[in-house]
């Protein structure tokens, strides 16, 4: 039962973790001089692939009719989910830091959660004690966040030399962590959007699988038009096997295809608020491996706004706990241990057979 009932939150930290990978393995590739444009094209190629022979064969029952409505909206998603969203998203990862891009993304929780609020996805009533944790646990998350971004405080002591080098010019870093900045910031409103929309699309469209493969073939479709519009570089569609190769490989099975179905289910189970809020958690998680194992620079702030974070996450997670479903979950428990002991007693003390 426990299981169960937590598994949406198991879900969602395993998603945190692949983004925590895809983080440096797309810095990895960027560097070695893959397009962030020809990335996200190949990427969402390769998960819709992936995805389109279980959309196909697992949800032939319950996929709806297509109408001209639905086909309109799985193009808004993508553009907002993938072509618009992560080609904003990847160059201004390409300008900047990992970690800094981590933590900027985090906002996106605090976006969805006033934007849900306001369209009414988000139940929040000011006179129960949860609908208050709901709301102090998301100023306190968006404060760590904050934190983390803003405040460095002291250097802590590398304990060892970097287990992998990540060339990245500093030059190049300097110069265009402005328009890094501000593409940071217009994709997590864009993202904040879809989050949103992924919640009504779903209940017209309660099919994961191929809302997933819709957006992957779609988004690819898109992304591919606007970067032969910027790109005219024939050489930038060619890559080897190399980390590029690989990046790619890793971007569209684990992230584009098995994360986003993961998303749309817990979205779909728990709505779009608690999806987001698990974000930081790839914060985290960026932080302690660019410190660890590329020998990054690891401040005071950071540790201080993760442990901030956690307690808003906490805070959040328990406000949006249904108590009624822990009552059932209780009750259930509690039957179940009294038809075991009925079972045991009849057993003890069988009746007589006349």
């Amino acid at each position: 039962m426990a299981m169960e009932r937590f598994k949406p939150h198991l879900l969602m930290i395993v998603t945190q973790i692949c983004y925590t990978f895809l983080f440096f393995i797309t810095q990895a590739s960027f560097n070695h001089g893959m397009n962030p444009h020809v990335f996200v094209t190949y990427r969402h190629i390769v998960g819709g692939l992936v995805m389109l022979p279980f959309a196909y064969f697992l949800e032939r029952q319950k996929r709806p009719k297509l109408t001209m409505a639905l086909l309109l909206e799985f193009f808004v998603l993508s553009l907002m989910g993938v072509s618009l969203t992560l080609n904003m998203y990847f160059v201004s990862l390409n300008f900047t830091s990992p970690t800094f891009v981590a933590s900027m993304v985090n906002t996106i929780a605090a976006l969805t959660f006033v934007l849900a609020v306001i369209l009414r996805l988000e139940v929040v009533n000011v006179r129960d004690p949860r609908g208050i944790a709901k709301i102090i646990g998301t100023l306190v998350s968006l404060a760590g966040v904050m934190t983390m971004t803003l405040y460095k405080g002291a250097v802590l002591k590398n304990l060892w030399h970097p287990l992998i080098y990540i060339h990245q010019g500093n030059d190049v870093v300097k110069e265009n962590w402005v328009i890094g900045s501000i593409l940071t910031v217009a994709s997590c409103i864009t993202w904040s959007i879809w989050y949103i929309m992924q919640a009504y699309t779903l209940k017209r469209y309660p099919a994961q699988l191929s809302l997933t493969t819709w957006m992957s073939f779609v988004g690819a479709a898109q992304s591919a038009f606007y970067t032969v519009i910027v790109q005219h570089n024939r050489a930038a569609w060619t890559i080897g096997f190399n980390i590029d190769f690989w990046s790619t490989i890793y971007g569209g099975i684990v992230i584009s295809g098995l994360v986003v179905f993961i998303s749309l289910w817990c979205t779909e189970q728990k709505g779009p608020v608690f999806v987001t809020m698990f974000s930081p958690l790839s914060t985290i998680l960026v932080a302690i491996l660019a410190y660890f194992v590329l020998g990054e620079k690891l401040y005071m702030g950071s540790i201080i706004g993760a442990l901030i974070v956690i307690v808003g996450l906490y805070l959040l997670l328990w406000g949006k706990e249904d108590p009624k479903s822990e009552t059932k979950d209780e009750e259930k428990c509690c039957t179940t241990k009294i038809e075991h002991k009925e079972d045991h007693m009849m057993q003890k003390f069988p009746l007589d057979e006349k």
